[in-house]
């Protein structure tokens, strides 16, 4: 079996996350009741046992955004005393005058690679996140993205379909920092015209060698494990980005909620397998390994 690098999931302890102890609203990945308690890493490492997992890539989970720093320093202090995650995608807010005061106090974490401020805003409302569509290209998260170059740092790239041109602005503005697309591009349906705007956005996204994308949260719209979905999704993404500017990511917990770590990779598995060996271990190695350079 493949060795595998999850690159993106998620651990928490409830009362760190607002939205967690708030009160329930519309989600794009549905109810989540299930969720709203503690998942620490002892329940992520059982969840994952047998899968192949070696190493994994914490992404951030929305704490208060004045605990930024409080949110990297328990994964480091976590993966000291556990030795998992292997790297960690923290949290900046990239629209302030200037994001590197924020990464200086970060940077003393050795275990930081990355950062994500969600920025995917769509017309459905309970989809949004960003405060408007064209957030992406906000005058100072483009004076703030050309910063992480100096730290060494990616930024996961959080987009629907149709911001996916302003995104391109973003990452061709940036060459030397790795841009990585969360849950590939989130695709919303089935229906031609959906399909074909999200193949679209990532042909466009495709123009850049420093983007890259995640086969993760794939299940976040059809509210389950589908693996005839996860392979259209494999086969669309190997033929418009290749293999190698691609890599997989459980999103557990939040896949927990529709299915098991052993089902989800198994389905991820069976949709790569048919595009060979080099697939196989660019998707669920070499891509991870060489983007976000796990210990």
């Amino acid at each position: 079996m493949q060795k595998a690098i999850d690159a993106h999931f998620h651990i928490w302890r409830q009362q760190d996350q607002p939205w967690l102890v708030g009160p329930m609203v519309p989600r794009i990945f549905g109810p989540y009741e299930p969720i709203r308690r503690d998942y620490p890493i002892e329940e992520f490492l059982a969840d994952q046992k047998g899968a192949g997992v070696e190493k994994a890539v914490y992404v951030q989970t929305n704490w208060a955004k004045e605990d930024f720093e409080k949110e990297v320093a328990f994964l480091q202090r976590t993966a000291d005393e556990t030795g998992w995650p292997h790297a960690i995608v923290g949290y900046t807010d990239m629209t302030v005058d200037d994001i590197r005061p924020q990464i200086d106090r970060l940077k003393k974490y050795p275990l930081l690679r990355g950062v994500r401020m969600q920025l995917h805003w769509h017309e459905t409302p309970a989809f949004r996140f960003a405060t408007s569509a064209d957030q992406v290209i906000d005058p100072k998260v483009r004076a703030n993205v050309p910063r992480l170059r100096d730290y060494g740092l990616s930024f996961d790239l959080q987009l629907f379909p149709a911001q996916m041109k302003d995104g391109l602005t973003l990452v061709g503005e940036n060459p030397e920092t790795n841009f990585i697309l969360t849950h590939a591009g989130m695709l919303t349906g089935m229906e031609p015209e959906i399909t074909e705007a999200w193949k679209a956005g990532l042909r466009t996204l495709s123009a850049a060698p420093n983007f890259y994308a995640k086969l993760s949260g794939l299940g976040t719209f059809v509210h389950r494990n589908d693996p005839a979905l996860i392979a259209y999704i494999v086969d669309n993404a190997i033929d418009i980005l290749g293999a190698d500017h691609l890599m997989f990511g459980s999103n557990f917990p939040i896949e927990k909620l529709w299915t098991s770590h052993a089902e989800l990779i198994k389905a991820h598995r069976a949709a790569v397998s048919k595009h060979g060996a080099k697939a196989e271990a660019d998707i669920f190695w070499n891509t991870a390994e060489r983007v976000y350079r796990p210990v």
